[in-house]
């Protein structure tokens, strides 16, 4: 009973919210005559998006393609450099300051390189997005396999485990936490990662993506058009985050305390 009730909170009160915005916003609009090419009234948004559905969707669905595979490049490099990482401090230590540099670096200024160095449009973007989306898996699975119990560590020495062994029953367990809070992360950055290099990609004449309906958009004043091409960039980062908790709840729901607590 009172997990249903905790899920229904967890869906009615953001909708209550979300439904006082966008009455307020839809009368500020009305109540102050605010023309179309300033801010758009949330039915006329809606309106849009579903005249322009056609051109929305195409691109949508090119925006969702570049941001699952960066994603899926993101989370099995990510992965397999800590795997790495935690077998020796010393690689950890010369090789981690490199993994800062791709997080502190835009993406806006590699973008353009990327994409003229790299011939086919779809892996220019998709490594463009996948470098923003690396580092939160990186460092949230090193975290999470040297976040082990030294106890249950010294049960695994005691009992004379090798590398392989002390990885996949003991490290990789305690680090599926982390990991999952990691991809919660990793998938909008590799959405916005995605975008941005859409942006780039498309002032040089790529129309495919949301980004560039945006561009589009924008340079014919067609506001509604731009704002019901950021609704969906914004509705499918939601989507992402609640898929990546549920995947979390699945995998450690019935033995972890992050998700089994209901405090």
């Amino acid at each position: 009973m009172k997990l249903a009730k905790a899920n229904y909170q967890k869906v009615v009160y953001p909708a209550f919210v979300a439904l006082v915005l966008l009455t307020a916003w839809q009368g500020l609009v009305t109540g102050l005559k605010l023309p179309p090419y300033l801010v758009p009234s949330p039915i006329l948004m809606l309106q849009t998006l579903v005249t322009d559905w056609q051109t929305l969707g195409g691109s949508l669905l090119f925006t969702l393609k570049i941001t699952l595979l960066s994603f899926l490049v993101a989370v099995v490099l990510g992965v397999l450099i800590s795997f790495l990482f935690v077998q020796s401090r010393r690689i950890e230590t010369a090789l981690f300051p490199y993994a800062v540099l791709l997080q502190v670096t835009p993406i806006v200024a590699v973008a353009p390189l990327i994409i003229i160095w790299v011939k086919n449009p779809t892996a220019s973007l998709v490594i463009c997005a996948a470098l923003v989306a690396l580092f939160p898996i990186i460092s949230n699975t090193t975290l999470g396999l040297r976040s082990i119990d030294p106890d249950l560590q010294s049960y695994f020495a005691m009992n004379r485990a090798n590398r392989a062994q002390t990885l996949l029953r003991l490290r990789i367990p305690s680090a599926l936490p982390y990991f999952f809070g990691g991809l919660r992360i990793s998938s909008g950055l590799a959405l916005i990662g995605a975008v941005v290099a859409e942006f780039v990609a498309g002032t040089g004449g790529n129309s495919t993506g949301l980004a560039y309906q945006i561009l589009f958009a924008g340079y014919q004043l067609n506001i509604p058009r731009m704002f019901a091409a950021l609704l969906l960039i914004s509705l499918t980062g939601v989507a992402l985050f609640v898929l990546m908790a549920w995947l979390s709840k699945l995998a450690l729901g019935s033995w972890h305390a992050s998700e089994l607590s209901r405090d």
